[in-house]
């Protein structure tokens, strides 16, 4: 099983799809994290993705599908994989379903994740995250120690109030298409996805089991 992750930025898509890849046994890819391993390893379009980083330019979707297609080709994730952050605009998610249909896979279930702009304000308004490692904590002050590595925590600044209300309109018009884009191929398409809209508000053990009870429905 393929899935993909939508929702703004703070509605949980990384929490819950960390939680879903654990229960379906199937491992979770996210486009920052195969895009250093990618670098790290020294690869051909590894080199090519660092080369534009550090003009400052962004990576290039055809750079990005190409590693991501040598990740999704590795035989661990021929089972399916939990897809977070990888489609971010239409011709993102057709660049996706080329590279599946390349290997002879689909996208078969887009979770949506919902949450109100003021929660996700809240929410991400309150989160710091490691300098060193990347790793975000919630209700944890800028300073404190993380528990993974031991680097200092610090409050990014685009989780301000003003730069998660930009992020969110960035977000309206960038991916509220691609949700249109896959819910209009789940109706006219064999091979579309199912489109499962989530409510991201309350407690995070239930809105997995809501999750889980889609998938295994």
């Amino acid at each position: 099983m393929n899935i993909v992750l939508l929702g703004p930025p703070g509605a949980g898509k990384g929490t819950q799809g960390e939680r879903v890849a654990q229960r379906l046994g199937i491992p979770k890819l996210a486009t920052g994290d195969v895009l250093r391993a990618a670098v790290a390893a020294k690869t051909p379009l590894g080199l090519a993705a660092k080369a534009a980083m550090e003009r400052g330019d962004l990576v290039p979707d055809s750079v990005i599908l190409g590693i991501m297609k040598d990740a999704l080709a590795e035989p661990e994730k021929a089972k399916g994989v939990v897809l977070d952050g990888v489609v971010r605009t239409v011709p993102q998610a057709e660049g996706l379903e080329r590279v599946l249909s390349e290997l002879g896979r689909k996208v078969n279930v887009v979770l949506l994740f919902e949450v109100g702009e003021d929660e996700l304000v809240r929410r991400l308004s309150a989160r710091t995250t490691c300098e060193g490692c990347q790793t975000p904590y919630t209700g944890l002050e800028p300073g404190t120690a993380c528990a993974k590595c031991g680097g200092k925590l610090v409050r990014r600044k685009d989780d301000e109030p003003a730069a998660i209300r930009q992020r969110m309109r960035a977000y309206h018009e960038q991916t509220e298409p691609v949700i249109a884009w896959y819910e209009s191929r789940a109706k006219t398409s064999a091979n579309g996805p199912r489109v499962v809209r989530v409510n991201a508000l309350g407690d995070i053990e239930a809105i997995t089991k809501t999750v889980m009870g889609e998938l295994e429905g």
